[in-house]
């Protein structure tokens, strides 16, 4: 069954719109169908029809495509919200609404209640809205969790994450649009690097060990002259079963590229996964030698077999890991037009309530960074 798409920002220049046009349509289950590509509504609808679209399914803006998909007997079955932060929490709430199965670009709010919400609005109409987490895709990160839910690692100790890169070091970008807008509380909200990259990082911590953060303490810093918001944070983590956690975040780390990386060490072992080689997962059993975990090779984990896409020893990248998104979605999603369970193995894509709890990490974190690192709750308040 091909499930038609439909996408919201993303237009022409954007850094993540290609990676969701090509993890959406590469195993075909989806079709890209209609969107809203730019806020700039001529240049969305040029855009549009360039890459393919019905002219009467490029959009102006996600106001007017909500309009004309609402009644079709053909209407989209998945919406991707990839818009500016600050516009996340009204056009998810809107198309859920509606009732339409969404995919929202991470942060899902600017604000823990609009997380809240959402995820009660998810709840109340039984529709999907999942958040781009799009990392715990890799094969190897999905495997990293199978390893910890199997006992491989005992108990999980201590985490430390990383999403560090440099590529925001240049006080002279000041003016940069692609910059600014990032360091600017009335679009980014009250985080910016911890917002951006940070909440990557503490996602993957609590996917791959089935743990969530209960309290943190952060120190966070401008490292670069008249930025309102943080462009470096250092968060201690304490996790509901017992973990204890370390994650460092930077947009000032010249020499880092992308910079996520993840350990996980327990009482039997400990993993060591890192993006930007994302084909190899480093192993060391206690009392044992490190070994390499190859993806793709013989004896994974099934959520790694179904992962992998291509040969040991080629090259997987970003997009694959976002394409093992939509593929769940899309099965999910077929599953429940046919009225049968899906594939357990399909049920790992990020919810609603992973973006609320992300948020409210990103408010403790901004509060405890205010605080000289005191330690507070990191917990939304349903979840207290």
């Amino acid at each position: 069954m091909t499930l038609r798409w439909g996408l919201i920002g993303g237009g022409e220049g954007s850094q993540i719109g290609p990676a969701h046009r090509l993890g959406a349509g590469l195993d075909g289950l989806f079709a890209f169908t209609a969107g809203a590509l730019d806020h700039r509504p001529d240049e969305g609808r040029a855009y549009g029809r360039r890459l393919g679209l019905a002219p009467d399914r490029s959009y102006g803006d996600w106001r007017e495509m909500l309009a004309g998909e609402r009644d079709r007997d053909d209407r989209i079955d998945l919406v991707t919200v990839a818009t500016p932060n600050a516009t996340h929490f009204e056009i998810t709430r809107a198309w859920l609404e509606a009732g339409f199965d969404v995919l929202c670009e991470k942060p899902m709010t600017m604000t823990v209640a609009e997380g809240e919400e959402i995820v009660r609005l998810a709840l109340a109409t039984g529709c999907i809205c999942a958040v781009n987490y799009g990392y715990t895709g890799y094969p190897l990160v999905r495997h990293m969790r199978a390893m910890v839910e199997r006992g491989d690692l005992g108990a999980v100790r201590l985490v430390v994450a990383e999403f560090a890169h440099g590529h925001h070091a240049d006080a002279g970008d000041a003016d940069n649009p692609r910059v600014r807008w990032r360091y600017d509380p009335a679009q980014a909200g009250v985080s910016a690097q911890f917002a951006d990259c940070g909440i990557h990082a503490l996602h993957m911590a609590s996917f791959v060990t089935g743990q969530q953060v209960t309290r943190l303490s952060a120190d966070t810093v401008s490292c670069v002259p008249g930025r309102v918001l943080e462009d470096d944070a250092l968060v201690a983590l304490r996790f509901d079963g017992g973990a204890v956690g370390r994650l460092w975040t930077s947009s000032v780390a010249l020499g880092r590229q992308h910079g996520l990386t993840l350990q996980v060490f327990g009482e039997a072992g400990g993993l060591r996964w890192a993006q930007e080689q994302p084909n190899q997962l480093f192993w060391t059993p206690l009392g044992g030698r490190t070994e390499i975990v190859e993806r793709g090779e013989g004896g994974l984990s099934p959520a790694a077999d179904r992962a992998s896409r291509v040969t040991v020893g080629h090259a997987e990248g970003m997009p694959l890991a976002f394409a093992n998104l939509y593929r769940d979605l899309a099965e999910v999603i077929a599953a429940r037009k046919a009225g049968v369970d899906p594939d357990p193995a399909a049920d790992l894509y990020p919810r609603a309530e992973d973006g609320l709890r992300s948020m409210a990490a990103v408010h403790a974190v901004a509060e405890s960074g205010k605080a000289d690192g005191a330690w507070v709750d990191a917990r939304a308040p349903i979840h207290r």
